[in-house]
């Protein structure tokens, strides 16, 4: 069976990570959740500016 969830390497200060940290943890989640949560967010922002984001066949 396929992993449907892909992985992606983030270069950032670590500064930056460790505030992201701090935030992660005050709100109860891994570092890797509290950024899925913001993308999402942020996703959900740009769509209801800009409507939804087309995607192609998640097989191509």
């Amino acid at each position: 069976m396929r992993d449907s969830l892909c992985r992606f390497t983030l270069r950032v200060p670590r500064e930056l990570l460790d505030q992201l940290g701090y935030i992660a943890e005050y709100e109860g989640r891994t570092k890797n959740r509290e950024l899925e949560q913001m993308i999402r967010h942020r996703v959900s922002d740009f769509e209801r500016q800009h409507g939804p984001i087309p995607l192609g066949d998640p097989e191509d």
